[in-house]
C-alpha cells in the first residue's frame, strides 16, 4: 500500500493504521527527514522493517514517481492500495495570486495526483485486475475563498475521482475520495494559526476539531476489501460543518451573548 505525503499529518495517521492492520506500507514525500521520521513512528508501533518502505518523491515530477514505484514494486511486488494524500497550498486572495503561485499549487494537488495514480494503476493495479485508490481532497463544494488555486485543483481531483471510477471499473478498481474539513487539527492546518482553527471549531455543529486519525479511519475503510460496491464518491469528514453555514458568520451558541 502506498501513501503519499506519508511522513506527517493525515498521511502518517493513515500509514500507521494500515500497518497496524497488517499491510505492507510504502510512504512517499519530498523531504527525506520527514520520511525517516514517519518510518520511525511506525516502527515504534511494533511494525518490522520488512513491512515498510519509504523514499523521497516529488509527485510533480513523473520521472521521480516512476523511480519510486519501481522501488515499491521491487520491495513488495504489488500495490493494492494507493492513498493520494500529498498536496500543499498557501492562503492568498485571488487578485494577489501570481501565475507562478497558481501553477505551483495546480501541479502539486492536481497534476501530481494524476501522475502517481496513472503510474501505479498502469504498472500494478490494472494488470492485476484489483486495486483501491483513495484521493484526499478538501472541503471545496461551496467554494474556497482565499484559496481559489487549491479549490480549483481539489475540485479537479474530485472530478478525476469520478471519471476514473467509471473508466477503471472494468479492471476491478474502486476510486473514491475523502474531503477533510478545514476543522481538522493537523500539520496541514496548523500553518493557518490557532485563531483560524478556533473559528472553524465554532462553525462545527459538534463543537470540536477533528483529528488526522478520524480521517484515516474513513480512508482505511475505502481502501479495504469491505468496500466493494462504493466507487466514484467523495466523502466529507468535517463534523457537519458545511451543513450549518459560513465559518465567518456562525456564532458559538455556547458563548455568552
Amino acid at each position: 500500500m502506498v501513501v503519499t505525503g506519508g511522513g506527517s499529518g493525515i498521511g502518517l495517521a493513515t500509514a500507521r493504521e494500515l500497518a497496524y492492520l497488517g499491510a505492507n506500507v510504502a510512504i512517499a514525500g519530498r523531504k527525506r527527514e520527514k520520511i525517516d521520521a514517519g518510518l520511525a513512528v511506525i516502527r515504534g508501533d511494533g511494525i518490522p522493517d520488512e513491512r515498510l518502505f519509504g523514499d523521497t518523491c516529488d509527485i510533480r515530477e513523473p520521472d521521480q514517481i516512476a523511480s519510486f514505484v519501481s522501488g515499491v514494486l521491487a520491495r513488495f511486488e504489488r500495490v493494492d492500495v494507493l492513498v493520494n494524500n500529498a498536496g500543499g497550498q498557501f492562503p492568498s486572495p485571488a487578485e494577489m495570486l501570481s501565475p507562478r503561485g497558481w501553477e505551483a499549487v495546480i501541479r502539486n494537488n492536481l497534476n501530481g495526483t494524476f501522475y502517481m495514480t496513472r503510474e501505479i494503476a498502469t504498472r500494478a493495479m490494472i494488470p492485476a485486475k484489483r486495486g483501491r485508490i483513495v484521493n484526499v481532497t478538501a472541503m471545496v463544494a461551496r467554494g474556497f475563498p482565499g484559496m481559489s488555486h487549491t479549490g480549483a485543483a481539489r475540485a479537479g481531483v474530485e472530478n478525476l475521482t469520478r471519471s476514473l471510477a467509471i473508466e477503471w471499473a472494468q479492471h476491478n478498481l474502486r476510486v473514491n475520495a475523502v474531503a477533510p474539513g478545514n476543522n481538522i487539527k493537523s500539520s496541514g492546518t496548523a500553518q493557518y494559526g490557532d485563531e483560524m482553527l478556533e473559528l472553524a471549531r465554532k462553525a462545527t455543529p459538534i463543537k470540536r476539531l477533528g483529528t488526522p486519525e478520524e480521517i484515516a479511519r474513513m480512508i482505511v475503510f475505502l481502501a479495504s476489501s469491505q468496500n466493494d460496491f462504493i466507487t466514484g464518491q467523495v466523502f466529507g469528514v468535517d463534523g457537519g460543518m458545511p451543513l450549518w453555514g459560513d465559518i465567518w458568520t456562525i456564532p458559538d451558541p455556547q458563548s455568552p451573548a
